[in-house]
């Protein structure tokens, strides 16, 4: 579950990595995540939100092409080393194949986390761009979710792709590599 948490996010970072590159991400420090936001910070929060979201909709728009390998060949080193390419490609196939084409699609949520790195996700800044996705061969909309990690260059890129649904086990994840 965490290697595929790990490809969603790392997928998120390369689709749109030259759109979310060019503007590095803003810091915060641990004493402004608790303060209220002012109304620049909220709206350049939700500048980034509206990039992260354009950058997720590339990546999925991707993976609805089959471009699943060049999705990951842009994605995060966080995503890189959490599964290979082989299998990244494989599980999305896998996943995608047993869903059907898709009908719908729309941003449903977009979250962020912080990791201090103590779990199994790796230390860092994620956003998760999460769409309620209508699929063919599914009775309700799915949960797909596009994650993506701020590297150490400041820059946003893909780190993980799933899509999940209550109908359907999720495929199994391959361990992250060593």
């Amino acid at each position: 579950m965490i290697a595929r948490l790990l490809v969603c996010a790392w997928l998120l970072g390369a689709a749109g990595a030259a759109s979310a590159q060019n503007q590095p991400a803003p810091v915060l420090e641990k004493s402004q995540a608790r303060q209220p936001l002012t109304p620049a910070q909220q709206a350049a929060l939700q500048k980034q939100n509206d990039v992260l979201a354009k950058y997720a909709d590339r990546i999925v728009a991707m993976i609805d092409n089959g471009q699943i390998g060049q999705v990951w060949d842009q994605a995060s080193d966080v995503a890189k080393q959490a599964i290979s390419r082989d299998q990244f490609v494989k599980l999305t196939e896998a996943d995608r194949a047993r869903l059907g084409p898709v009908k719908s699609r729309k941003v449903a949520a977009i979250t962020r986390t912080l990791s201090s790195g103590k779990g199994r996700l790796p230390a860092g800044e994620y956003v998760n761009v999460n769409y309620a996705t209508q699929f063919d061969a599914a009775a309700n909309p799915i949960r797909e979710k596009v994650s993506f990690h701020l590297d150490g260059d400041r820059k946003w890129r893909l780190s993980g792709y799933t899509v999940h649904s209550p109908e359907m086990p999720a495929s199994t994840a391959p361990a992250p590599r060593k």
